[in-house]
């Protein structure tokens, strides 16, 4: 297994085991205090629960190596991993809103807020530990699946910190509304989180390019070769923990195969040097050849556009 599968592998298992620690916590703060906001975050670390398990195991089916079906690898299987989470960051908050609206309504009042603040304290420090672990994970990796677990305990510092404001306002000021209201808010947020991990996981999937500063970055890099003024029909794309490129280049028309592919794999090397995830095909075409007028892509020069910018 690659050094960035284990450390993947090992931002899951450290997620598993933070959500395991809290639930536990959190369940036991919801007995002793009855408040909804305690309730949701119990509900979001459960949900945290499930999804670092889905996340586990899409990083472990993205880590396999090509095989025969999929030559291409398994890295979208983290894209999968983080819509899995997002249904249940969803349906999270669609429930923890029906709560705190039947509450507001009956204008019920927590029990105790003392074991809610101790609990929700011991989960802040617990949850930024983990959040500097994956983050130096994702820096490392760029996994799209851990990415989305990220910002799913990105949210948890607020969901925390919301418990406590909402218990300290109820028991100790008398607000009746807050704790249901808070309730609203996370439920709010946690929707919110959903949709920003939903966008790059479906980005993934669907293939979406490289964002422009870092085609450019490539098309600059590839630049410094002479031999590559041509460039062109430029696609990019990211699945899971790798990358992929592919495009064309016009070569002398008496050049021998020998002496056009010593070129690439210099090229090649360079490219795989300054982006060490990438999986890169370059297509050779004769000098003066032009591609058929109905594929867009071969109308864009890529150093053309370089030069524009």
């Amino acid at each position: 297994m690659s050094s960035s599968a284990n450390l993947t592998r090992s931002a899951a298992l450290a997620s598993i085991t933070t959500a395991l620690f809290l639930a536990g916590l959190k369940f036991w703060a919801t007995w002793r205090t009855g408040s909804t906001a305690m309730l949701g975050s119990l509900a979001d670390t459960s949900l945290d629960l499930i999804a670092s398990i889905a996340t586990l195991i899409g990083v472990s089916v993205a880590a396999q190596p090509p095989d025969e079906k999929h030559r291409f690898g398994h890295g979208k299987a983290e894209s999968l991993a983080a819509m899995f989470q997002v249904i249940l960051i969803a349906l999270s908050a669609a429930a923890i809103a029906f709560r705190a609206i039947t509450h507001l309504v009956e204008g019920r009042q927590t029990a105790s807020a003392d074991a809610g603040i101790a609990v929700s304290a011991i989960a802040i420090v617990a949850t930024l530990a983990l959040l500097t672990w994956q983050r130096y994970v994702i820096r490392k990796t760029g996994s799209v699946a851990i990415g989305a677990d990220h910002v799913h305990y990105q949210s948890d510092l607020l969901l925390n910190l919301a418990v406590i404001a909402a218990l300290v306002l109820d028991q100790y000021f008398n607000l009746t509304g807050a704790d249901p209201l808070f309730g609203l808010a996370i439920a709010g947020w946690l929707l919110w989180g959903a949709w920003r991990a939903a966008g790059e996981a479906v980005d993934h999937l669907m293939d979406r390019e490289w964002p422009e500063e870092e085609r450019l970055r490539l098309v600059e890099i590839a630049a410094q070769f002479p031999e590559l003024a041509s460039l062109h029909d430029l696609r990019t794309r990211t699945s899971g923990t790798h990358d992929f490129v592919q495009f064309h280049v016009d070569m002398p028309g008496d050049m021998t195969v020998a002496e056009s592919h010593e070129i690439i794999e210099r090229v090649e090397e360079e490219l795989i040097r300054h982006f060490p995830k990438l999986e890169l095909l370059i297509h050779i075409d004769p000098e003066g050849h032009v591609d058929e007028p109905d594929n867009p892509l071969a109308e864009t020069d890529e150093f053309d556009k370089l030069e524009k910018d």
